[in-house]
This record gives C-alpha cells, sequence and structure tokens, in this order.
C-alpha cells in the first residue's frame, strides 16, 4: 500500500536532462524559481523510485545546471537516470507564506460559485503567460482563471473548497 497522505506526496520539481563528463555527474532541468532552487532539497526521488538519492554537489553551469547524486560514479550510471522526473514530498517544502498557495494543495478541492453550486474538483493548474488556471473536473471540464478577488473568491483548505465567482454555463 501507498501512502498517500498530503504530508508524503511527490511534488515534481525537474527531471535529468542528460550526462555531464565521464564521473557520474547528470544535468538537470529544474522547475524551480530561481532554477538554483532545486539545489536547496538534498534528498531527491527519481522516477518511480520510492528511497531518496542524496545530492552530493550541484552547481550552475551555462544556463542549466549540473549535479553528482550519491551512487553515481560513472557516464554509464548517470546515462541510466536520463530523463527520470526529479521529485520531493510536500513535507519537504518550505511552508507558503499566507497570502501562498502550492499548487498541489489545491488539487482536489472542490469548487463552488458564489452561489453555492458545485463545478467539481480542482483536476491541476497550469501556468500561461496572464494568469494561473484551475482545471475543474465536473460533469464537464472548465478552466478557471485563478484571478485572486475577481474570480477566486476564497480558499478554505480545512472545509476542503475554492469559491469563485464564475458562471456555470461558461
Amino acid at each position: 500500500m501507498t501512502d498517500r497522505s498530503p504530508a508524503t506526496r511527490r511534488i515534481v520539481l525537474g527531471r535529468i536532462a542528460g550526462v555531464y563528463g565521464v564521473r557520474g555527474w547528470v544535468r538537470v532541468f529544474s522547475e524551480t524559481d530561481p532554477r538554483e532552487g532545486i539545489l536547496r532539497y538534498r534528498q531527491w526521488l527519481l522516477g518511480d523510485a520510492t528511497q531518496p538519492r542524496k545530492v552530493c554537489e550541484g552547481k550552475r553551469h551555462g544556463k542549466g545546471l549540473v549535479v553528482r547524486l550519491e551512487g553515481c560514479d560513472d557516464r554509464d550510471q548517470a546515462a541510466a537516470l536520463v530523463g527520470q522526473e526529479i521529485a520531493v514530498t510536500r513535507d519537504q517544502l518550505p511552508p507558503p507564506r499566507a497570502d501562498e498557495f502550492y499548487w498541489c494543495d489545491l488539487e482536489q478541492l472542490e469548487v463552488y460559485t458564489t452561489e453555492g453550486q458545485s463545478l467539481g474538483r480542482v483536476s491541476h493548474l497550469f501556468a500561461t503567460g496572464a494568469n494561473d488556471v484551475l482545471v475543474v473536473e465536473g460533469e464537464r471540464e472548465r478552466l478557471i482563471p485563478f484571478v485572486w478577488e475577481d474570480v477566486v473568491k476564497q480558499v478554505d483548505f480545512a472545509g476542503g473548497r475554492v469559491e469563485v465567482d464564475w458562471d456555470p454555463d461558461f
């Protein structure tokens, strides 16, 4: 049985993008902002692994990052890791400020209109150039812009819901 509690939920931060040199270093594509933020996490879950890999060293190299992982000592071992996602558990992330949310914490919350009509659950979010978007799965899929105060009126983690000013027919 897999522990799927919110604290142990896997959060993808990047992926192994290639090899670097012959001594087991890998190139890393980081989705953190700033890019080097991924190096703050000293234990990574790679691919489907349940046991973390220790980050021994990491540094900026050109526009990207290179990292040496424990137990990865040559180019062949590094090559075997290429393409694997880099994840951490939710409890490794720093607590968000009062006015911030982690996207993963919004997923699976029930979405209601200001009139109390259920629209479904937050499936996931994605970023656009203008704003983030809630993907809500219900009787149909809805894309709702995450615009605080204008559209998103309230997020109630304790109650498991998000209140939005949104026309259910849209």
